[in-house]
């Protein structure tokens, strides 16, 4: 798209030179590419590529939107790039109308960025959290999530706590991510329900501590929308009698272990409130949330939104980068592109129905098959076959028709993580969901009248019986 606009002549040459650094470079790299190259790598005809770079090089406004499908592929951050690159070559960026929204997923995922739930914290942070509370933070790197397992596999941590969440369902690879929590010492898991977890991601000691949901909170928590908008919950009454606040947990946590070192005081952390001013003092843009729990007004992370064409780079300019075009896996006769995908039906991992009815499909342990790539290896409707990767296997798996491109396949997420292997992208990190490549072996039994035996996996309970499992 980026090239058709360039040979449409519709590049905003002001914008570009002005407000934005590197778009010479870029330019001249799309001179470079070979229609013929985009069209294999895309999927695409040239002459579907220059209708669309047509309808934007004639849009007086576009806003760019993009979830987990652009971002989990092993060159997710070129992806993003990528975007990035064709919203600057029109100047759709740092005016009203126009703009950049990467949808990030529920308040946990976009609000523990946030507050700094990273491998690195920002230098601003560090220094705002040593000057208010007297400690003298480590300058070293941590490690994402990723790496953490990896860490773990190799017997790398003693004790874990599990703030939320599943872990081992958001993991790739099951058989591998099974292995690496189990050889971690103590897991404490903080939980608002029971997941697959509990039961898979078990170190060889475990405890289930329940904590109370958003909306039983007794004090008023927040949250943060992917709109960069924060927001108050007033919470409610409690469903179960004994589950705490996770903010109470940590807390008790913190005086045990950390005590009176620094000038934390630890009673005081267990006011949301509390917790809220010191958030509102270190992290930059969320100094709104001090007061939120008294005067319940909505605010606005500051520093995300650009209404100016001006940026948050030391120049002030929007950086272009360059990206080169990366082929994508040669498949073999047998093997399709596989990706992962959630139903309407399920929040993250976990799956509350098991219709899905954006695709008109009424269980979960499925394959969806372009019906022309079904006639070419032979397979039916409610066949059955094990699903194969380089990670482990799937048996009993359900072959239902899709609309999907020949070449391509798609199963759900979690249930399927555990063919899905570790590889990820190297500068983000993030695994790869949506680009497996797996063969298919056709099993002799089919489903009958909507039955069949259940989808099974070749991992079959490796290492996750060991270890004592408490619940409180």
């Amino acid at each position: 798209l980026c090239k058709a606009v360039v040979e449409r002549r519709a590049v905003d040459r002001e914008f570009v030179q002005q407000c934005a650094e590197g778009w010479n470079a870029f330019e001249a790299s799309l001179k470079r590419l070979e229609w013929g190259s985009l069209e294999r790598e895309s999927g695409l005809k040239r002459e579907q590529m220059a209708r669309v770079g047509a309808m934007y090089a004639n849009s007086k406004g576009t806003i760019f939107c993009w979830a987990m499908g652009v971002t989990h592929h092993a060159n997710g951050v070129g992806n993003i790039h990528l975007i990035a690159n064709l919203a600057i070559a029109r100047g759709m960026i740092g005016r009203t109308g126009a703009g950049l929204l990467p949808l990030r997923g529920h308040s946990n995922v976009q609000g523990v960025g946030s507050v700094g739930v990273v491998p690195k914290l920002k230098a601003k942070m560090v220094e705002a959290m040593e000057r208010e509370l007297g400690v003298e933070l480590p300058r070293s790197e941590g490690m994402d999530t990723m790496a953490c397992m990896e860490h773990a596999r190799e017997g790398g941590f003693d004790a874990g706590i599990f703030l939320g969440g599943n872990l081992y369902g958001a993991s790739p690879d099951s058989t591998s991510a099974v292995e690496a929590i189990g050889k971690t010492g103590f897991v404490v898991y903080l939980n608002t329900t029971l997941n697959t977890g509990h039961a898979w991601g078990r170190g060889r000691e475990t405890l289930i501590l329940p904590v109370k949901t958003r909306d039983e909170e007794s004090q008023v928590t927040t949250q943060e929308s992917m709109f960069n908008y924060v927001r108050v919950s007033d919470g409610g009454p409690a469903r179960h009698e004994g589950p705490r606040s996770e903010v109470e947990i940590l807390a008790d946590i913190g005086e045990q272990v950390v005590g009176d070192r620094g000038k934390l005081k630890w009673d005081e952390m267990r006011s949301h409130d509390k917790v809220r001013e010191l958030i509102a003092k270190v992290v930059p843009g969320y100094g709104g949330a001090g007061m939120i729990g008294a005067d319940k007004k909505e605010f606005y992370v500051e520093g995300r939104t650009f209404h100016e064409r001006r940026f948050a780079t030391e120049s002030g300019k929007a950086r272009v980068h360059v990206e080169e075009l990366q082929p994508g896996a040669q498949l073999r006769e047998n093997e399709l592109r596989l990706m992962t995908m959630r139903s309407e039906g399920q929040f993250n991992t976990v799956v509350y129905e098991e219709e899905d009815i954006y695709r008109g499909v009424e269980r979960r342990d499925v394959i969806l098959r372009n019906e022309e790539d079904m006639r070419r290896m032979r397979l039916s409707a409610d066949d059955l076959v094990t699903v194969r990767s380089e990670a482990g296997a799937l048996m009993n798996v359900v072959v239902r028709s899709g609309k999907l491109r020949p070449g391509n396949a798609a199963m759900y997420y979690p249930e399927a993580n555990v063919i899905v292997g570790r590889k990820v992208d190297a500068r983000s990190k993030t695994p790869a969901f949506k680009n497996v490549v797996v063969q298919l072996e056709k099993q002799e039994a089919r489903v009958n009248g909507g039955q069949g035996v259940k989808m099974s996996s070749e991992l079959v309970a490796t290492g996750s019986s060991r270890g004592n499992l408490k619940a409180c």
